[in-house]
């Protein structure tokens, strides 16, 4: 049997009998008052409600109705309740929708219309119960993970697990992942679950010219080279006592990549233009976003250093490969934009988080912010749109409909047609392997221009 519960509240037996046959995909409830709706309402929880507001005492007017509107909100905030009414239908849909109501149809009824409306109502009910879920999952076991990582998804749930296991034992750890998907928030939470007591320092090891590297690793004393004014700590130095992030250590140059083994290795460094050893108690953490394993096969990476740095070695999923996540990182993101922009922007619209879900997020977290931020600030009203997102072209919502699934296609294949052929007809009609003719209808009905 179906999940899906449909309450029908209308007083006429024959209207009763047409709308209970109408819906093939529900379990459908039906009542003629007050009393029986809400008597329904609280045992069987249905999602959506057809309400009559013309109920008897008052079949003549809408006071019973609206009553009995007030009533169904109070007990379930969630409901979407779609009124029906033939009694001055314009200022009864007004009031109706002022009140809390979803929609509204006027009388006399279309019932294939409704039943778009209907399904509509459970579509977006489903979505909104979802986006709760994942919103209380966040709460509930999203925690707050390492250092304020929000995710529900038992990919990343498992990722977080195994970097608190291993954070208080003295061990590197290597965070496999690609671009924007958290490592540095990871490797910060690994430290601040380890109990050490020094800082958290990290550097950006594809960011910082060859020549500049060693030094800023280091150190230098004064005179060391050109321009070296002062004696200059570090950053394994300043990491003394807490964890050193070195991020892409993948483009580490080989000559650096032998004096971090012997630091590893001993434990203590000498400054560019010392000689003086240091001994430095820090906790390496470091990351990539290049297949390390390639790396050491084709010796551009030293596999001694590897095994030093990779006592443990975590991959990190891609935001693609954590269902759910997306929406639930964009709503926090929106909140938190909103709030340092001062916007008012501070919801996701529906077709913004269909669109949100259907989007590969090839940057990650980092393009989900950042489109976020974009959106933050585009936006016109107080929800956010797919178009604010940029998404609605290239993201469309997945379809559920035959006929849109279809059009989705042809809009895409004659897109890409014109675009291979320079937007020349009778070369796109031959790669879509039809006639001039029917490409033409196809590009007036989906009002494509070359």
């Amino acid at each position: 049997m179906t999940d899906k519960v449909l309450l029908i509240v209308e007083d006429d037996p024959a209207l009763q009998r047409q709308l209970r046959w109408a819906y093939d995909g529900y379990r459908v409830l039906v009542a003629a008052t007050r009393e029986e709706a809400l008597t329904l309402l609280r045992a069987e929880e249905p999602a959506v409600v057809t309400l009559d507001l013309g109920l008897p005492p008052d079949p003549d007017g809408t006071t019973e109705g609206f009553a009995t509107l007030a009533e169904m909100l109070a007990l379930k905030p969630d409901l979407k309740v779609i009124v029906a009414s033939g009694h001055g239908a314009r200022e009864s849909a007004l009031r109706a929708i002022g009140e809390g109501a979803w929609d509204f149809y006027a009388k006399p009824i279309d019932i294939d219309a409704l039943g778009l409306i209907v399904a509509r109502a459970f579509h977006v009910h489903a979505l909104e119960a979802e986006n709760r879920r994942l919103a209380d999952a966040a709460a509930r076991g999203g925690r707050t993970v390492l250092g304020g990582m929000i995710t529900a998804s038992p990919e990343m749930l498992k990722v977080t697990r195994t970097i608190e296991r291993v954070a208080s034992a003295d061990v590197s750890v290597m965070l496999l992942g690609a671009s924007g998907t958290g490592k540095e928030l990871l490797a910060r939470g690994l430290h601040e679950t380890s109990g050490r007591k020094g800082a958290f320092v990290a550097i950006n090891c594809a960011a910082i010219p060859e020549t500049l590297l060693e030094s800023e690793l280091f150190g230098h004393e004064k005179g060391a080279f050109t321009g070296a004014v002062k004696t200059t700590e570090g950053k394994i130095e300043l990491a003394h006592g807490g964890t050193l992030f070195l991020d892409e250590i993948g483009d580490v140059p080989l000559p650096l990549q032998v004096k971090l083994l012997r630091f590893l290795q001993e434990r203590v460094i000498e400054r560019i233009g010392g000689r003086k050893a240091i001994p430095v108690d820090v906790r390496i953490v470091c990351a990539t976003h290049r297949d390390i394993d390639a790396m050491v096969a084709e010796q551009s990476f030293r596999e001694d250093l590897y095994y030093r740095l990779a006592e443990i070695v975590v991959r990190i999923p891609s935001l693609a490969e954590r269902p759910g996540d997306a929406a639930l990182l964009a709503k926090a993101l929106v909140k938190r934009h909103a709030a340092q922009m001062k916007s008012g922007a501070t919801t996701l619209a529906t077709d913004a988080l269909a669109a949100i879900d259907a989007h590969p997020w090839p940057g990650n977290v980092r393009e989900l912010e950042n489109r976020v931020k974009r959106a933050v600030i585009m936006a016109d009203g107080p929800k956010i749109t797919a178009a604010d997102l940029d998404l609605d072209e290239r993201d469309e919502p997945h379809a559920i409909n035959l006929r849109s699934v279809r059009e989705q296609a042809d809009r895409k294949a004659i897109r890409h047609a014109l675009a291979r052929s320079d937007g020349n007809i009778s070369g796109t009609a031959r790669l879509l392997g039809i006639s001039r003719p029917t490409l033409y209808d196809l590009m007036r009905a989906y009002d494509l221009q070359p």
